[in-house]
C-alpha cells in the first residue's frame, strides 16, 4: 500500500476576507490617531469633571473671607467668554479652510484664534493678580483653592493649545497641507473645541452662580 504525501501550499486568504483586519486590513492612520485622540480628550473631561466636583463641594467653605459675589467681574468675564467662543468659530474656519487645502485662508483664521486666546488669558490673567491682590489667594479658603485650580487648570490647556497652534501653523508653512499636518490639524481643532465646552461650564457653575451665592 503505497502512502502518497501531499504537500499543500495554504492559500493566502483574501484582505477583504480577513478576519479581525476591519475587513480590508489595518484601520487608516488618520482613523487611528482620531481615536486615540478622542480618547485623550475624554480622558481630560474626566479630569475636568473631578474639578467641578471639588469646586461644588468647596464653593461655600469661604473660611470668612470673599466669596465669588464680592470677586468676580462679570463684565470682564463675559468679554473674556466671548474671546473664547469667537476663537472657536474661528478655529472651525480654520480648519475647513485646511480641509479644502486653501493655506492662505488657514494662516487668517489660524492668527485670529491666537489673538482671540490670548485676549481670554490676558482677561483671565489680570483677574487672578486682582485677587491676589486683594488677599484673595489659593491659600486663603477651600473656596478660592477650587477656584484657581480649576479656572487654572483651564487657563494652562488653553496657553497649550496656542503653543500648539504656533506649531502647527510653522508646519503649514514649512511643508504645506500634507496628510500628516492635516491630521494634527484637525485633532488640535477638536481639543480647542473640548476647552471651550469646558469654559461654558465655568462660566455658568463659577461665575454666574457663584456670583449670587
Amino acid at each position: 500500500m503505497t502512502v502518497i504525501t501531499i504537500d499543500r501550499v495554504p492559500t493566502e486568504v483574501p484582505t477583504e476576507l480577513a478576519r479581525g483586519r476591519g475587513g480590508g486590513g489595518p484601520a487608516p492612520k488618520r482613523t487611528v490617531v482620531a481615536y486615540g485622540f478622542w480618547i485623550f480628550i475624554l480622558s481630560d473631561m474626566i479630569m475636568f469633571s473631578a474639578l467641578f466636583a471639588a469646586f461644588a463641594v468647596l464653593r461655600g467653605n469661604t473660611a470668612g473671607g470673599p466669596a465669588g459675589s464680592e470677586l468676580f467681574n462679570l463684565r470682564n468675564v463675559f468679554i473674556e467668554t466671548m474671546c473664547l467662543l469667537f476663537s472657536s468659530y474661528t478655529c472651525g474656519l480654520g480648519a475647513l479652510s485646511a480641509e479644502r487645502r486653501q493655506p492662505a485662508r488657514f494662516l487668517i483664521f489660524a492668527a485670529a484664534t491666537f489673538v482671540l486666546g490670548a485676549a481670554f488669558l490676558a482677561i483671565e490673567l489680570t483677574e487672578f493678580a486682582h485677587m491676589i491682590a486683594m488677599g484673595a489667594g489659593p491659600s486663603r479658603s477651600g473656596f478660592l483653592s477650587a477656584f484657581f485650580t480649576l479656572v487654572g487648570t483651564h487657563g494652562l490647556h488653553v496657553a497649550s493649545g496656542m503653543i500648539a497652534l504656533v506649531y502647527l501653523t510653522a508646519q503649514v508653512i514649512a511643508m504645506g497641507l500634507r496628510p500628516a499636518v492635516l491630521r494634527r490639524l484637525l485633532c488640535w481643532s477638536l481639543f480647542w473645541h473640548a476647552l471651550d465646552i469646558v469654559w461654558v461650564g465655568v462660566f455658568t457653575l463659577v461665575y454666574l452662580l457663584g456670583d449670587y451665592q
